[in-house]
């Protein structure tokens, strides 16, 4: 069968046209692939977080200022010091290149998932226990600090750990804390005081309000170091992994804080930091 010009015409117009489109798609995906929409290959997608930060040029940080080796705030010079300061700067530096294009804002164990996801502060470091009911709530990045849950007494006490606790035990704990569940939990019918920062609860210690407080044995060997006249006492009996905790979603502000952690601890800054605050190198 003999075709028409007009015929020959349309076929190719048809089959330039197919072309021009399967090229579109090839570039359209090639594209999602650069920009990390390629889930397949495992890249994070791009949550506009970090640009939002750049554009800003400021880190919006939410640390404790209570809390003595990790945040607490000196009230002469208004600084505030510790172990999650330096890590948060560590950040800053990693995202916008200058560690003190940070701001740190105050947060409590209550308030900080809250001032999270209000967008009143882009991450929380500020001794976070990873758990699985936080990460239905937020996006923690690895583990920043390996610490167990302990207890603080005065010296000379009959509390010598977590199997000298009873029911009658008063103990003191600050509220939103993990630490406060798991001693429930060990010990049922236990007294329980909530304070709302863990200044407050090592005051209520000090006046005889209660036997013992509890929380992160990291954080008690801070009280302790205040006052002589407290210590630590018995093995951890939790495992309280600390992460750096950020709006769900925000996965390109997860994979810069976690490539800023391996940094860190590949250059041997990060035990530097370590020993500066909690007095010896991390256990390897």
């Amino acid at each position: 069968m003999k075709m028409s010009k007009s015929f020959k015409m349309v076929s190719v117009l048809t089959i330039a046209a197919m072309l021009v489109i399967a090229g579109c798609g090839n570039n359209k995906a090639k594209n999602n692939n650069e920009a990390g929409g390629n889930t397949a290959a495992g890249t994070a997608a791009d949550s506009g977080a970090i640009a939002k930060i750049k554009e800003r040029g400021k880190l919006l940080v939410g640390v404790k200022f209570d809390t003595r080796l990790f945040g607490l705030k000196d009230p002469a010079s208004g600084n505030v010091e510790g172990f999650d300061i330096d890590i948060s700067k560590a950040i800053a530096k990693k995202i916008l290149g200058d560690e003190n294009a940070i701001e740190l804002k105050e947060v409590t164990s209550k308030t900080r998932i809250p001032m999270l996801n209000n967008g009143e502060i882009d991450m929380v470091v500020a001794t976070m226990t990873i758990t699985e009911d936080r990460k239905k709530e937020v996006d923690f990045s690895d583990v920043y600090f390996q610490a167990g849950q302990s207890l603080l007494v005065k010296k000379g006490s009959p509390i010598t750990g977590i199997e000298a606790v009873t029911k009658d035990t008063k103990i003191l704990g600050s509220k939103g804390a993990t630490s406060i569940k798991n001693i429930k939990e060990k010990v049922p019918g236990v007294t329980v005081l909530e304070f709302d920062n863990y200044q407050d609860a090592f005051s209520a210690l000090k006046a005889g309000q209660g036997d013992a407080l509890t929380t992160d044995d990291a954080i008690l060997y801070g009280m302790a170091s205040q006052d002589p006249g407290f210590e630590v006492v018995g093995k951890p009996f939790t495992d309280e992994p600390y992460g750096i905790a950020v709006q769900k979603g925000n996965t390109d502000v997860v994979k810069a804080v976690n490539d800023t952690l391996t940094e860190l601890k590949a250059n041997g800054e990060y035990d530097a930091i370590y020993t500066k605050w909690i007095g010896k190198a991390p256990a390897k």
